[in-house]
């Protein structure tokens, strides 16, 4: 039987100071009053704000939809001289694979409590009343650092997200990067402008919602994980579901059987192929090569010459 790291039990102990705790796998910890555990452990700054950004994005999903992803139970940082560290302990959960039935329930759920611009009121309303878009904490899209920040127009927010993978970018594809600015000052203004998507408000997102950030615990509910959460526009959290697989075709007409498509909704396919572009400048940076690149720049061109025209 491995040891607990003695970190994560500093960390144990302070949850439950009375029981005695058990690890069976990596992450798996039941203690002896038989409440089970997921628990990691970082020793660099940078995880550290990844696990940071993981956690606060959970916090922030399970405010809008209770339930739908594991409950962050700790979050304590390490004093590690000359570098950083964090322990963070959620609940576990018991998870098998995505299928159709816990896909249109995921679908519903997203669409009247995770999307619903009620439940992030509170999160996203400045003291003037107005709202505002972003995150307040750096989140992490696989590897990739996303900044975030605030921003008074999601045209704004979204902007900076593909800013900064264009930026990650400069020196591997001048074509891919010239389009990438050129999508940042003229499709982004023409299709996400605030007097165009008049009606729009900022919701919590997952932000990185394919099928394999997606199960089903064991009484059939759907759980999501792994997000790189922001106050955004709901139709970002579908354009991923949409490209690679994983996902049943009903998913995306269940959502919209309860949640409409933000009007002009004549431009609905361009606004999902303008997040779609997101997530491939996203998987060029990771992976690199040509092949994800060449997905984002025939996206990029599509756009960009409806907006010249």
């Amino acid at each position: 039987m491995a040891p607990i790291a003695p970190e994560i039990l500093t960390s144990l102990r302070s949850i439950d100071p009375s029981a005695t705790f058990t690890l069976s796998g990596s992450h798996r910890v039941t203690s002896s009053q038989n409440a089970v555990y997921f628990a990691k452990m970082c020793r660099t700054l940078n995880e550290r704000d990844q696990f940071f950004g993981e956690s606060e994005s959970l916090k922030a999903m399970n405010d809008a939809a209770p339930g739908i992803c594991p409950k962050v139970i700790r979050f304590d940082e390490l004093e590690i001289p000359n570098s950083g560290g964090a322990v963070m302990i959620s609940e576990y959960k018991d998870m098998g694979g995505l299928n159709s039935q816990v896909a249109q329930i995921l679908a519903k759920r997203l669409a009247l409590e995770m999307h619903d611009p009620e439940r992030s009121k509170q999160a996203t309303t400045k003291e003037d009343g107005t709202r505002q878009w972003g995150f307040h904490v750096p989140t992490y899209c696989g590897p990739t650092r996303i900044e975030n920040g605030w921003y008074d127009t999601w045209e704004e927010a979204y902007g900076a997200m593909i800013g900064g993978l264009v930026d990650k970018l400069e020196g591997t594809s001048s074509e891919v990067v010239k389009l990438g600015r050129e999508l940042q000052s003229k499709v982004i203004p023409y299709l996400l402008s605030p007097s165009r998507l008049r009606d729009i408000e900022p919701v919590t997102l997952h932000g990185d919602l394919w099928s394999g950030n997606v199960g089903a615990d064991s009484s059939g509910e759907p759980v999501i994980f792994d997000p790189a959460s922001c106050y955004g526009h709901n139709e970002f959290d579908l354009a991923l579901s949409r490209m690679f697989g994983g996902f049943p075709s009903s998913f995306i007409s269940t959502y919209h059987s309860y949640r409409s498509k933000s009007e002009p909704e004549s431009e609905y396919e361009d606004r999902q192929t303008l997040y779609e572009v997101f997530h491939y400048l996203n998987h060029a940076v990771i992976f690199g090569g040509s092949g994800y690149a060449n997905q984002a720049a025939t996206r990029m061109r599509k756009l960009i010459s409806k907006a010249r025209a």
